[in-house]
C-alpha cells in the first residue's frame, strides 16, 4: 500500500519467526485487511506525532490525525497500486499494534528487484515485545518473495534509534541522502537511505 510519510517507530527485540511463542504465543504478523485501517490510522497517528515532534512545527505536528490516514490506507487496501504494494500489521492477539508497509522502490537508481520499506512503525504501549522485528522479517520475506533482492528505506538523518534498529537488523546508510518537504511552508527533513541485500535467507528457507 501507499505509506503515509516515512516515521518509524519500532522495537529493539529481534526475533527471526513471524509468530511468537511461550509468553508472547499471541503475536504474530498477517497481510493487512480493509477492515484494519482504522487500527492503522490510529497508529500512524500516534507514532508519527512522537516521531516527529522535535524535527517538524507544532502546527504541522498537529496534523497527524487518526482519520486521514485510516482514509489513506481504507483506498489503498481497496485498491492496491500493484501487487507488489502490501501492508503487514503486528497483532498482540486480535488487536493491531503495529504495522509495516513495502513498495517497490521508486529512487532514480532502483531496479526491478528494489523493494523500498516505506513505514514500519509499532504503538509506544506495544514496543520491546519483537513486533518491530517480526515485521521487519515479514518484509524481508514479503520483498523476496516477490523476487527482490534489494531492501532501501529512508529514515530521518537525526533519528539515531531508528537508525540503530535498522542498522541492527543488517541494513545500512548506502551514502544516498534527501531533503523531503513535509509542509505547504515547504520545511524539510533531510534523510539518509538504508539498504540491504535480502537476496539470500540467512534462515536457510
Amino acid at each position: 500500500m501507499e505509506a503515509q510519510g516515512h516515521g518509524h517507530g519500532h522495537d529493539h527485540e529481534h526475533g527471526h519467526e513471524h509468530s511468537a511463542h511461550g509468553a508472547l504465543a499471541d503475536a504474530s504478523v498477517r497481510l493487512a485487511r480493509e477492515s484494519d485501517a482504522p487500527a492503522v490510522g490510529f497508529v500512524q497517528a500516534v507514532v508519527f506525532r512522537d516521531a516527529y515532534a522535535a524535527h517538524l512545527p507544532p502546527d504541522v505536528v498537529a496534523q497527524f490525525e487518526p482519520r486521514p490516514f485510516t482514509n489513506a490506507w481504507r483506498a489503498s487496501l481497496s485498491k492496491p497500486p500493484s501487487r507488489d504494494h502490501v501492508l503487514l500489521v503486528a497483532c498482540a492477539g486480535e488487536q493491531v499494534v503495529g504495522f509495516a508497509a513495502v513498495a517497490p522502490s521508486a529512487d532514480p537508481d532502483a531496479t526491478d528487484e528494489t523493494a523500498e520499506l516505506s513505514t514500519i512503525a509499532v504503538h509506544p504501549d506495544a514496543r520491546r515485545q519483537g513486533h518491530g522485528s517480526r515485521l521487519l522479517n515479514a518484509v524481508v520475506d514479503t520483498a523476496r518473495g516477490r523476487g527482490r533482492t534489494e531492501l532501501t528505506t529512508w529514515v530521518v538523518g537525526s533519528d539515531d534509534d531508528t537508525r540503530a534498529f535498522l542498522t541492527s537488523a543488517g541494513l545500512v546508510a548506502d551514502g544516498a541522502h534527501r531533503g523531503r518537504v513535509v509542509s505547504p511552508a515547504g520545511d524539510t527533513l533531510d534523510e539518509v537511505r538504508l539498504s540491504a541485500d535480502v537476496s539470500q535467507d540467512p534462515r536457510g528457507r
